[in-house]
């Protein structure tokens, strides 16, 4: 037998993760979470595997290559616009040709035993088989409804509570028949759930549910993508995690260097080449990735780091995601829920509170207090005001809504019935900036006197002659128009 593995996902949810990476990629306990799938294909002697990609696909096809190394043998369809499961599917054809076939998702973590799933399509001749499984909160899911015969009755795709008729879900695990291509359309997106089934239903074709007993999750969310950890940690689902089981539940990889005063408490795994330096305590359900460092007496529990990441001296880390290649520095504290995005810097002594998202490539200033999430600024900065004011990239750093809440509060240091004289230059950029700053002003009770275009000097002199109580000016940086620059002047102008 056949399969195709769908590997298209972009794993928006798991953003600031998949920004760099497709879903199919994201590392479960050592390992792309697609490779565990491979490995349960192999293990039920499906060795023959397409792969549909559409999102990065270089990076899959860089990993796998064609599947000698997993002895498996892997071929490619990539696909240049969304075509659904189906579509997917369909596309594939010349591949699978005349025989039974099997479809799963790339981006599940899953060890359902496919054998007796495609035992019981067999024994029901059935034209299409969906795998169920039984879940507490099905509302992210198609529910799907069966007879006492495991003939399917009724489908509903994502419904909310007042809808939900069944605790069985759909899977996206399906065992198909080759005459399944009768009903799909070529070259257009099509979905199983939504087009397909439906359709078979309503033409009364053996339409059959397997409720399946094994575990399945579906790593849609960080907090799926963290309980996909425990779980594996836990021995909930069977798959292999490489490396030796130093103890019970402690597993560490090749090369890996523990110091001999770090406190352990598992489930830990720890990968191939990292270092765990002296005074170190490791909480549980930590994942530590290869060639990473902790850092002395620093604290790292029930967080999940990726390859290559340094972790600096008395750090403090607590139920956190930290991507790859990241540089964490001395004494940095993170809190519960973050993610931290690839290649990011943290430098020493920031705080990142809970639940805040860091994307790739941004750099913690030292001494930083980060309570919001980071998307597209630069950089995360200890304070916004420098030697000559407020500086940043505009619609980066500095933005609309920033340029508005700086208004805001300088305008509440004022006096009541305060006057404040604004001013820009000729870009567009600060004439965006002022408005949205004069904005701010008036909703705390200010005064506007608006220069327009004027020089700084214009509205220094203004202010210090009586005619307000402060200033703002908004100008592009000189040497490059994509940097705007925020001046305040107090009463006496300066």
């Amino acid at each position: 037998m056949k399969a195709v593995v769908m590997a298209g996902g972009k794993g928006t949810r798991l953003r600031p993760l998949t920004v760099n990476l497709p879903k199919p990629m994201v590392p479960v306990v050592g390992k792309p979470v697609m490779e565990h799938i491979v490995e349960l294909l192999k293990k039920h002697g499906i060795v023959d595997i397409v792969v549909t990609l559409q999102f990065m696909p270089e990076v899959i096809r860089g990993y796998f290559s064609d599947g000698t190394s997993l002895e498996v043998n892997i071929s490619y369809a990539v696909e240049d616009s969304p075509l659904g499961t189906a579509g997917s599917v369909r596309n594939v054809q010349s591949f699978l040709g005349k025989e039974t076939f099997l479809v799963i998702s790339g981006d599940a973590l899953t060890d359902i035993n496919l054998t007796d799933l495609i035992d019981f399509h067999k024994r029901k001749g059935a034209l299409a088989t969906v795998c169920l499984k039984s879940v507490e909160n099905p509302l992210d899911f198609g529910l799907v409804i069966t007879n006492a015969e495991g003939r399917i009755e009724r489908f509903l795709e994502k419904p909310d509570w007042s809808q939900v008729f069944s605790d069985t879900i759909n899977t996206g695990i399906y065992v198909l028949e080759p005459e399944i291509f009768d009903h799909i359309e070529s070259q257009r997106e099509v979905d199983f759930a939504r087009n397909v089934f439906p359709r078979l239903l309503k033409q009364g074709q053996n339409l059959y549910g397997y409720t399946a007993d094994g575990y399945w999750c579906d790593i849609g969310n960080l907090e799926q993508y963290r309980q996909a950890h425990r779980d594996v940690l836990d021995g909930k689902v069977d798959v292999c995690i490489p490396g030796a089981k130093m103890r019970r539940d402690i597993w560490v990889g090749e090369n890996g260097e523990i110091a001999r005063n770090v406190d352990i408490f598992g489930p830990v795994f720890i990968g191939n080449h990292s270092k765990i330096k002296a005074g170190a305590r490791l909480g549980e359900y930590t994942v530590i990735g290869d060639n990473v460092v902790v850092g002395d007496s620093s604290v790292i529990d029930r967080t999940i780091i990726w390859d290559n990441t340094f972790i600096g001296d008395m750090a403090n880390i607590r139920g956190a995601i930290i991507g790859k290649n990241c540089d964490i520095r001395n004494m940095v504290i993170i809190e519960e829920g973050v993610a931290i995005g690839d290649d990011c810097e943290v430098r020493e002594r920031a705080v990142i509170k809970h639940d805040v998202r860091v994307y790739p490539s941004k750099i913690i200033d030292k001494g930083a207090f980060i309570k919001r999430s980071i998307i597209w600024e630069s950089r995360g900065i200890r304070t916004l005001f420098g030697k000559e004011g407020v500086r940043g990239l505009l619609n980066i750093d500095i933005t609309p809504e920033v340029a508005t809440k700086l208004a805001m509060a300088y305008g509440t240091t004022l006096p009541p019935n305060s006057k404040v004289t604004t001013s820009r230059d000729a870009s567009r950029a600060s004439r965006m900036i002022k408005r949205a700053m004069i904005s701010g002003l008036l909703s705390t009770g200010v005064h506007i006197q608006d220069l327009r275009v004027a020089p700084p000097a214009v509205n220094r002199f203004n202010v210090h002659t009586g005619r307000a109580e402060g200033g703002v000016h908004a100008r592009a940086w000189p040497s490059d128009p994509n940097i705007v620059q925020i001046n305040f002047f107090n009463s006496n102008g300066i």
